[in-house]
């Protein structure tokens, strides 16, 4: 007899823009972990296990909303629209890289998809963030800044001042927590009193909640609260959205301070199994569908690192361009 098919929260065009964008996601992050020590060098953070974090956040806000996050961040900028090849060409240091190859892993840019980085300096992007809200309060827009930061940025002076200006401003800024809950190797609750971090808004006069990170519908719901509470010209919002990552805090640590059954919790529900599993459930797409999502998001990377390899590193001269601007503060217009 066959399962009942139960109602789904979201139409299937949803959940497989969810599936296939964290898909994307999770084997360009894979592949970028093989091809480190050959295609790669320095620093390379992996945001395996958080694809349900970028994914949500997109559907919920628009095309011409900002978004800035600190160094793990490659599912972000391919959540933006980067596209799988010029973000492999980065990671390569090629000249079609997103940044012309001088960002590498944790800088990436792009003023096309209002995608203004990942930061290498802990907690510097909550400044930044905060103040490309102020420029669209100035412009009299409705657009938001969505700042994002690791839980170990949350101790940070810096937060502290942003929510400060943010919350008496009114700022148009949607702060969010991704709390793994390891900053770098060090747990949470091993370096904070509080461990809720979300709580750091209330201070600041400031709507806060806590989100499952680990679901897309869950984080797609409260971002889409938050940015109607925004727009309404009400001020900053703050989410702490619980995640994890299954990997060490960048390609050199083994992650040996976590205990392999904590790891097995959080893969038990896997953002990219369970979101599977529901377009099965509620017959959005059969096994054969999937199998073919996989073989096409496949081909993809595959046509990716194709593409970084065959890109010409940068010139020279390179090193000379993109320091300062030449014309009128371009992005202010």
């Amino acid at each position: 007899m066959a399962k009942k098919k139960t109602k789904a929260a979201y139409s299937k065009e949803q959940y497989l823009y969810w599936y296939m964008l964290m898909l994307r996601i999770r084997r360009f992050e894979e592949r970028a972990q093989r091809e480190y020590g050959k295609n790669i060098r320095g620093f390379l953070h992996l945001y395996i296990g958080q694809e349900a974090v970028a994914a949500g956040i997109e559907s919920a806000i628009r095309k011409d909303d900002a978004l800035i996050t600190a160094y793990r961040q490659h599912g972000n900028a391919i959540a933006r629209g980067v596209s799988l090849k010029a973000a492999m060409a980065e990671l390569f240091g090629r000249i079609d890289g997103v940044n012309k190859g001088k960002g590498g892993s944790m800088h990436f840019f792009s003023k096309e998809h209002r995608y203004f980085g990942g930061d290498g300096i802990v907690g510097g992007q909550i400044g930044l963030g905060t103040g490309i809200a102020l420029a669209e309060k100035y412009r009299g827009t409705d657009r938001l800044c969505v700042t994002m930061f690791g839980d170990g940025a949350a101790r940070q002076g810096i937060l502290h001042e942003s929510f400060n200006m943010a919350s008496k401003w009114e700022l148009p800024v949607l702060y969010i927590v991704e709390n793994n809950h390891y900053a770098m190797g060090t747990a949470v609750e091993r370096v904070s009193k509080l461990t809720d971090l979300h709580h750091f808004g209330l201070a600041y006069g400031m709507p806060a909640k806590k989100v499952d990170g680990m679901q897309p519908e869950s984080v797609h719901e409260a971002v889409t609260k938050a940015a109607e509470y925004i727009r309404s010209g009400k001020g900053p919002y703050f989410l702490e959205i619980e995640t994890y990552r299954y990997k060490g805090h960048s390609i050199s640590d083994p992650g040996k301070y976590r205990s392999k059954e904590e790891v097995e919790k959080y893969r038990a529900i896997d953002p990219l199994k369970t979101t599977e599993a529901k377009l099965l459930q509620y017959g959005f797409a059969t096994e054969a569908d999937i199998k073919a999502f996989k073989e096409q998001v496949k081909t993809e990377i595959e046509e990716a690192v194709a593409f970084a390899s065959q890109s010409p590193l940068p010139p020279p001269e390179e090193l000379f361009k993109d320091e300062y601007v030449e014309d009128n503060y371009p992005f202010l217009q």
